[in-house]
């Protein structure tokens, strides 16, 4: 059985910033990459930021420069590193383990970011 579960979210003011954790346990095979996920209340699970099993990223427009996304593999644990955050950043950031084959992919259970003053 694979858990993500992730934590480091929390009530930051503007222009602060935060780290996300993720860490993997279990057994785990056919991984696709690894990403983090936020959410909003009413609106669609948007892409934050991916690292491959390769090492290359991407990140979406509204993130990119600020936050970025890392990875451990000796201790199995996937980071987000948020700068300069803004209110609108504000959502349950979910980490994300992508697999091959057409396997089902692996969520956690998320953490919430609150930004504001």
């Amino acid at each position: 059985q694979v858990q993500l579960v992730e934590s480091g979210g929390g009530l930051v003011q503007p222009g602060g910033s935060l780290t996300l954790s993720c860490a993997i346990s279990g057994s785990i095979s056919s991984i696709d990459g690894m990403g983090w996920y936020r959410q909003t209340p009413g609106k669609q699970r948007d892409l934050v930021a991916r690292i491959s099993n390769g090492g290359s990223t991407n990140y979406a427009d509204s993130v990119k420069g600020r936050f970025t996304i890392s990875r451990d593999n000796a201790k199995n644990t996937v980071y987000l590193q948020m700068n300069s955050l803004k209110p609108e950043d504000t959502a349950v950031y979910y980490c994300n383990m992508n697999r091959r084959y057409g396997l089902p992919a692996y969520w956690g259970q998320g953490t919430q970011v609150t930004v504001s003053s």
